[in-house]
């Protein structure tokens, strides 16, 4: 290579790569080694040493790093002063539509999924409920658990064979992407496919799960198949998106499709654009708080214009579904000293409950991992003794149950027969309800909509609101994990809301406020337990219970028990982000860093082409290394002196090299190079698309010829000197979505580039492999 050094990525043992990073100094089988690295999950008892690989699905897939800084070279330029108004016009139409779109096929893929379960869970439930009034207890048992088996095994099966990555929630991986971690299949349209079916069968076959967190990551995948001009593999592609074809782009209608997602689970367009804001975008800007804002407004109008098609009678079961909203006006509207008490016990509780579950979903996950890793028909396995033991549960637990008169005055039919509603008949005689099967025996929705109704103080005894809590935390812990999409959401508000009536029940003496509302604020207070959120929870719950005068409770309440979890543990989202492996990079710096600087986790020696470069070093370059980003030097003649030019990426050189614009002598071809080439042939392809190195053939005689690489490198690259802190250097490396950040020396007389810090290098593993003296100080 001319005597210009070697390497900046990492490679596993597999030859996959992150971006482009540098060989770590210690020997490369310690960390890589087949057995220890690719064979064991990263869940298991061990330190993930490497931020190439993480675990999706159940599955360890290699990740890279996006794209999201703009690459300002020669044909970028050219382009957009090439650009005439009517472009420039098309494509901020092109943004606003794809918003449309965005919202208005997530708002039809949640109004499906809510029809969908409605009608599945709910013929279901009346199959067992006809039996149970003809006294045919055993018959019913065997139908009720027989239906929930073949759904689970349905969802598992889905989740198992077409997309892994679907399996849990989403909300991390979505998380993780928006960050800049780009992770196999993630957001691909099996993902989509599987996560809506796989949801569906999922909630109505009866698990403790709910299609809120599914939903985030389905809105990300639809704005991710738009944004990359469809699939081509399924045969959906859509040419007039090409303006679309980065990784900047992507993002923010990835970012409006999470927003999306939420405000189609809760109804709540305003929360989603805080969810997007608070828990899942790493960068913001007041443009793209318009886009979601949007997007989210669409979903919302939607939704009512289906809600209202669906009051007619027209969608089968489908009535006082999940969209409609909860009903927790309370008569009293006024509040004291004793019931803010009420309140912060509540929030204490939440908290210390919030941070335990979290605890526990760890060690849960940690288990499953080694359970799924041996194949498919063990993750089916679980799938199905989870939903044997939830679905005992549920029909066990009722008999405990005690059967109550049904109370005077009541507008509904007492008990519920034939329809969703708070009063189920179960076992009990004519005019008697049983409160237990009311809560175990519904839609999640209608069990959360039976917690929260108001005016309904002596509706459920102590016994059996402790029975619920317990038996619904536990079940929301052990299905966490399990190869199903599956949410977070509904069994932490079900859980909440249990003991948020529980202990109403208990402070009745001295609080004054409506055991509806109780549920409420113990719903929040686990929601802020567990997720840590606490702006974008409090205006989905009020958009979710249409009543604003709770606002200051709501937020004292989530204020408490995100303190107290926050004592503890992190939330239940960042924790799995770890667990999983993905190279997160958090908004502040670790305090270690401010004791190192940027050129203590360089290290070399680097790879580097000069200006106009030989086709035979590059093709060994890219034969040799796996790195996504090289430093271009400029030499004499070019040059007084060597001098950084900027960086070229890989898949720009693949293009470049395919279109064969060589030189015979090395010789500036860079306006050949802007004839033959537009903006657009380097563009980047969707997921699994781009060139890869085996599709570039060259011949022998053209190894000895010279390509320009100028026209094709960043001349703007970022930079910082080698003494820079590195607290400040990851801080500017995560706000400004970098993949690379040269590293130039301080004096002069030294080659005029150090290395290239990537994410990589700001991990705590790789820091703490070079320096592990700073491991007992983290």
């Amino acid at each position: 290579m001319d005597g210009r050094g070697q390497g900046n990525d990492i490679e596993s043992s597999e030859g996959l790569v992150i971006d482009g990073g540098k060989h770590i100094s210690r020997n490369s089988s310690e960390i890589f080694d087949k057995d220890t690295m690719i064979r064991e999950p990263l869940l298991q008892r061990r330190i993930n040493t490497t931020s190439q690989i993480a675990l999706i699905g159940s599955n360890v897939s290699p990740i890279e790093s996006l794209d999201y800084e703009i690459i300002e070279n020669d044909l970028f330029k050219q382009d957009w002063r090439s650009r005439r108004k009517a472009q420039i016009f098309q494509y901020i139409v092109l943004k606003w539509t794809l918003a449309l779109l965005i919202g208005l096929a997530t708002g039809l893929v949640g109004f499906f999924n809510n029809i969908a379960v409605e009608n599945i869970a709910g013929f279901k439930l009346l199959l067992t409920s006809n039996l149970m009034l003809n006294h045919k207890y055993y018959q019913a048992f065997i139908t009720y658990v027989g239906c929930n088996v073949l759904l689970a095994i349905a969802a598992a099966a889905l989740c198992a064979y077409i997309a892994p990555a679907a399996a849990g929630s989403g909300i991390p991986e979505v998380k993780a992407y928006l960050n800049g971690v780009d992770a196999h299949a993630i957001l691909a349209p099996s993902t989509l496919f599987v996560k809506i079916f796989g949801s569906i069968l999922g909630v109505a076959g009866g698990f403790a799960v709910g299609k809120e967190g599914p939903m985030v990551h389905t809105g990300a995948c639809i704005a991710n198949l738009l944004g990359q001009g469809g699939s081509r593999k399924y045969h959906l592609t859509w040419t007039w998106l090409k303006y679309f074809k980065n990784d900047r782009d992507r993002r923010d209608l990835i970012t409006c499709g999470a927003a999306a997602g939420v405000a189609a689970a809760f109804r709540a367009p305003v929360g989603g654009v805080l969810f997007a804001l608070e828990e899942a975008a790493s960068w913001w800007r007041s443009a793209l708080l318009w886009r979601t804002f949007f997007t989210t407004a669409v979903v919302a109008v939607v939704l009512r214009g289906l809600i209202e098609y669906c009051r007619s009678g027209k969608c089968g079961l489908f009535g006082q579904g999940g969209l409609i909203m909860f009903d927790v006006g309370s008569p009293m509207t006024t509040y004291g000293t004793p019931d803010l008490l009420a309140v912060i016990i509540l929030g204490i509780i939440g908290g210390v409950f919030g941070s335990l579950y979290n605890y526990l979903v760890d060690k849960v996950l940690r288990t499953y991992t080694k359970i799924n890793e041996k194949g498919p028909t063990f993750k089916i396995l679980l799938v199905i003794i989870i939903s044997l033991l939830t679905s005992c549960c549920s029909y066990g637990l009722p008999w405990i149950g005690k059967c109550t008169p049904c109370p005077a005055n009541l507008k509904e039919p007492c008990p519920t027969i034939g329809r969703s509603g708070n009063f189920k008949n179960f076992q009990c005689q004519e005019g008697h309800y049983n409160d237990l099967a009311s809560l175990f025996l519904n839609t999640n929705d209608d069990a959360i909509r039976n917690l929260f109704s108001s005016g309904t103080k002596d509706e459920f005894y102590l016994s059996s609101l402790l029975i619920f809590f317990a038996a619904i935390y536990f079940l929301g812990i052990i299905t966490y994990g399990i190869a199903i999409p599956s949410g977070l959401f509904i069994p932490v508000i079900l859980a909440g809301a249990s003991y948020g009536r529980f202990v109403g029940h208990l402070l009745g003496p001295i609080s004054s406020l409506d055991a509806g509302l109780f549920a409420l604020l113990g719903a929040a207070s686990f929601l802020g337990g567990t997720m840590r959120m606490t702006v974008s929870l409090c205006v989905i719950l009020l958009e979710l219970t249409n009543d604003l005068l709770m606002l200051p409770l709501v937020m004292l309440v989530l204020l408490v028990s995100k303190t107290v979890a926050d004592s503890f543990n992190k939330g239940v989202y960042d924790q799995i982000v770890k667990m999983k492996g993905l190279p997160y990079m958090e908004a502040h710096a670790e305090p270690y860093m401010k004791h190192l600087v940027a050129r203590d986790v360089v290290s070399g020696p680097l790879v580097s082409f000069v200006g106009i470069e030989k086709v035979g070093n590059i093709m060994q370059a890219l034969h040799m290394t796996k790195h996504n980003g090289f430093p271009v030097i400029d030499e004499p003649p070019f040059s007084d002196a060597p001098e950084l030019c900027g960086v070229v990426l890989r898949s720009h050189l693949l293009v470049l090299l395919k279109g064969k614009r060589f030189s015979k002598e090395r010789v500036p071809t860079g306006e050949a190079v802007l004839q033959r080439f537009g903006a657009f042939d380097f563009a980047k392809a969707g997921s699994g698309k781009g060139l890869k190195l085996e599709d570039v053939q060259i011949e022998e005689e053209e190894m000895e010829m010279f390509v320009d690489l100028h026209p094709i490198t960043n001349g703007s690259p970022y930079t910082v000197v080698e003494t820079m802190s590195l607290a400040k250097a990851a801080v500017l490396f995560r706000e400004l979505g970098l993949r690379h950040l040269c590293v130039v020396p301080k004096t002069q007389g030294r080659p005029p580039v150090v290395g290239i810090l990537t994410r990589h290098d700001f991990m705590p593993e790789h820091i703490m492999g070079l320096f592990p003296h700073f491991s007992h100080h983290k």
